[in-house]
């Protein structure tokens, strides 16, 4: 009897180790199908520091990314003014378990210092990063996250980019996206709906 619960133990501790060794070790976790989907390329955050796409800002997490430019007149006031309602709301999560992220449109002139100058602009709290970088890698994540036109010439117009939030939790697997003009409390419960 005692060699079949010592079997059955060793068994289960088998079983249990490649778990344990999981998720002590970040690099030997699970891989959503995401990673090979999304560019890996480096950008640069607002405070300067150098980022991985996938594995620095979404592996693991729960995203929401907005596209910007520091000197719009269009619909990107109009987005961080809602998107910092949805930061307020959603209050020290951000940073946290919830990570809001605005990439520019235009990152031959929205350096750090630039992102940093928008940021008390509008007097944006900590816990949402900006993004910069060059301007093929801002290409790629772009398009990788779906801001895209229609067509070739309305997509090429940065005045006409799209308003739209895209949200994923990564971890599950799952993404979506949602107006940036809608209601903050819409926005906040589609993010909410991912955890």
């Amino acid at each position: 009897m005692n060699s079949k619960r010592n079997l059955l133990r060793l068994a289960g501790t088998a079983l249990l180790a490649p778990v344990a060794a999981q998720a002590a070790a970040p690099s030997l976790r699970r891989r959503s199908s995401m990673a090979s989907y999304f560019p890996n390329v480096t950008l640069e955050t607002h405070d300067g520091r150098k980022v991985k796409f996938y594995d620095d800002l979404i592996r693991d997490k729960l995203v929401a990314f907005n596209m910007m430019y520091s000197i719009c007149e269009g619909i990107c006031p109009k987005n961080t003014a809602n998107l910092r309602q949805v930061h307020e709301e959603l209050g020290s999560r951000v940073g946290r378990d919830i990570f809001l992220y605005s990439i520019t449109l235009r990152p031959e002139f929205d350096n750090a210092a630039a992102l940093r100058d928008y940021i008390r602009h509008y007097n944006i709290q900590p816990g949402w990063t900006f993004l910069t970088g060059r301007r093929q890698d801002v290409e790629r994540v772009r398009v990788a996250l779906g801001f895209v036109g229609d067509d070739a010439k309305t997509d090429a117009d940065i005045t006409q980019h799209t308003g739209m939030l895209r949200i994923g939790n990564d971890r599950l697997d799952r993404w979506t996206m949602t107006p940036a003009l809608g209601s903050h409390r819409q926005i906040k419960r589609t993010i909410l709906e991912l955890t």
